[in-house]
């Protein structure tokens, strides 16, 4: 049986390795968006499309906030991690990525998150309007301009994230209604209560790493984990009430007694891990609080979809 050349041999590597190094470079473009935040938000912003718009969705409306949303928010990541390099490289979990680690220069991560918002607030204009987009560029506002510079400086920064991380679920909604009305504002409310646990179980389980960026957390301010405990419980207890006036603010949404037991067991389950970590600040109550969190969100917004098709 006769070899190939060399020559051909040769060229065939080269293009498996450029192949290789343009998917390598686009994971990194990826990665710069904070990808699973993304899809997580997409998703509550489709939930709260839904509640709104009941049985009169436009398919073109929900696509174009969907898309327009996702990629504001991909460009206040890409902007965060800009901003962030730094402090990134000095943290064990965040110094491979491709700012810190190099594979990316910063002027190309500016312009690739500028050109991300000029397409996302376009379709916000073009698709559900002014408002919608007046939402979004706060958000991203409050990501990129309050969030990032917050976390070197005070506390406040998780009040001010977990703001920032609400607002798309309002979005959503705002884009299927047309008004901010007092239903969004209580969905806002759930979602910012609900950050409040899992931000302080990541902040402990990242403490370490926080000292070392310098970054000013509950649990850098107070590392017995004391202070973290008490906000999670404190929100927490929040959450059960507030999740309740999307039901109680309408006649036409959420309506029946499924969705207020439904909702009432998430949030006791959820108190319940928060106090568990309260009581005694450690890997496995932060492990278990964390993944409690995680669990509540999808939970909640399936009985959203259930009880209100």
């Amino acid at each position: 049986m006769s070899s190939l050349p060399s020559t051909m041999i040769a060229t065939d590597n080269v293009v498996a390795e450029n192949n290789g190094s343009w998917i390598s470079r686009c994971a990194d473009f990826l990665e710069l968006t904070k990808p699973r935040i993304v899809a997580m938000e997409l998703i509550t912003i489709a939930m709260g499309f839904y509640l709104a718009a009941g049985n009169h969705r436009s398919v073109g409306v929900l696509l174009a906030t969907l898309l327009g949303t996702g990629l504001v928010a991909a460009s206040a990541s890409t902007l965060n991690q800009w901003l962030e390099a730094d402090l990134d490289a000095k943290m064990e979990r965040t110094a491979n990525r491709p700012l810190p680690a190099g594979r990316i220069e910063p002027w190309h991560a500016v312009l690739f998150g500028g050109v991300l918002l000029a397409l996302g607030t376009g379709l916000l204009l073009a698709g559900p309007g002014w408002q919608t987009l007046l939402l979004g560029i706060v958000c991203w506002m409050l990501y990129v301009l309050a969030y990032t510079p917050l976390k070197t400086r005070s506390t406040l920064n998780t009040a001010v994230g977990a703001a920032s991380g609400a607002i798309p679920m309002v979005m959503g909604y705002v884009a299927a209604e047309g008004t901010l009305d007092a239903v969004a504002l209580g969905l806002f409310g759930v979602l910012y209560l609900w950050q409040y646990p899992h931000f302080m179980a990541i902040a402990w389980r990242c403490r370490d790493d926080y000292f070392a960026a310098g970054y000013v957390m509950s649990t850098t301010v107070d590392p017995t984990g004391r202070r973290a405990g008490q906000e999670a419980v404190g929100y927490a207890m929040l959450l059960a009430p507030v999740s309740l006036l999307p039901m109680i603010l309408t006649d036409d949404l959420l309506r029946g007694s499924l969705y207020v037991v439904w909702t009432l067991a998430l949030a006791a389950v959820y108190l319940w891990a928060s106090i568990l970590f309260a009581r005694a600040p450690g890997e496995t109550t932060s492990r278990n609080l964390l993944y409690v969190s995680l669990l509540y969100l999808p939970c909640w917004i399936l009985g959203l979809f259930l009880i209100a098709s």
